[in-house]
């Protein structure tokens, strides 16, 4: 299976990407991963797809990356994912100058990482 991630600059992130990736596996929708954060901290941060609408369902799915073999893709909407200091209290908002968006993340393939299914 392929999954393109096909996100065009926008006011949640500043850069397009459009690319192919291989999946390794079935995607599952995640709510949180360790990231490197914009300072280059790396932490636990809450995870979400976004859209026009607003937040969507991020996923994760292994996937072949041709420099590294396997990674973690985390993806999300049209408009990429949006991330946010790890439970904060903040609704999901493209006005907040503690969450910032990226077309997607390729981690390493055993970064840790929370999915919708693992949360009570």
């Amino acid at each position: 299976m392929y999954i393109e991630v096909d996100v065009q600059e926008n006011d949640n992130c500043d850069f397009p990407l459009n690319r192919m990736f291989s999946a390794l596996g079935d995607p599952a929708r995640i709510v949180r991963i360790d990231c490197p954060g914009p300072r280059g901290d790396t932490a636990m941060y809450d995870v979400t797809g976004w859209s026009e609408a607003g937040p969507c369902p991020a996923y994760g799915v292994r996937v072949e990356d041709s420099g590294e073999g396997v990674a973690l893709l985390v993806y999300g909407g049209d408009l990429g994912i949006r991330l946010r200091p790890n439970n904060s209290p903040e609704p999901w908002s493209i006005d907040l100058s503690d969450q910032w968006g990226e077309p997607c993340l390729l981690l390493d393939a055993d970064a840790e990482a929370e999915y919708a299914d693992s949360v009570a």
